[in-house]
């Protein structure tokens, strides 16, 4: 390194997950995700796992068909869930820190469903989308290059100019607790409920607001 220069910092992307919510089903259906745990210990993967699931469900299941939002994790600011979901249902999450570029985000988003819904027949469907590489998305997607490139071809000033910022709590519809949320929530095992609580009160882990 040069004298004086910083080290550029390294951008993080946790996951990425296709799920599908055209509101005839009582939550929205994971239909293919990819986890980089890496930066966790081995106790701990479990619980993120399971919280990165549920936390892109809470999302996509209250966000408009069409739009484009950017949820903060109010008490751990250092990630974000960048949401999209297409007018027919199909739709798509990543998880990244803070410093990953909103417009880098929704290009990924858009070329993975664009991607996912031509190769992926009869989605609308399914319960889940074997064959369908999302952890070659997952890799690609640690080096924003790869699809900063797009948006700067593209030049479509919507895709950011739309895209809706909030925190998990407002998201949240009126009288709603993510804590009553997690609870309840079947995607979640007591482990991983005990992680969140824990992790809530040390304000300790990846996304926990």
């Amino acid at each position: 390194l040069r004298e004086g220069r910083s080290p550029r910092r390294v951008m993080k992307v946790l996951s990425v997950a296709v799920l599908r919510y055209t509101r005839d089903t009582a939550e929205p259906v994971m239909l293919s995700t990819a986890q980089d745990l890496s930066s966790f210990g081995f106790f701990e993967k479990r619980g993120v796992r399971e919280m990165l699931t549920f936390f892109a469900k809470t999302v996509i299941q209250r966000i408009k068909a069409g739009q484009r939002m950017t949820v903060e994790m109010e008490d751990m600011k250092e990630y974000q869930v960048h949401a999209f979901v297409r007018s027919d249902g199909l739709a798509a999450t990543v998880t990244a820190d803070t410093e990953y570029p909103t417009r880098v985000a929704f290009a990924l988003l858009t070329q993975l469903l664009d991607d996912f819904a031509a190769k992926v027949e009869g989605w609308a469907t399914l319960e889940t989308a074997e064959g369908f590489n999302i952890e070659a998305v997952l890799l690609k997607a640690q080096d924003p290059a790869n699809f900063d490139k797009i948006t700067k071809i593209q030049q479509d000033l919507d895709d950011t100019t739309q895209v809706l910022h909030q925190t998990i709590d407002k998201l949240l519809e009126r009288g709603e607790k993510l804590d009553n949320l997690v609870e309840r929530s079947d995607d979640l095992s007591k482990q991983s409920k005990l992680f969140y609580k824990q992790a809530r009160k040390t304000n300790s882990c990846c996304l926990i607001s």
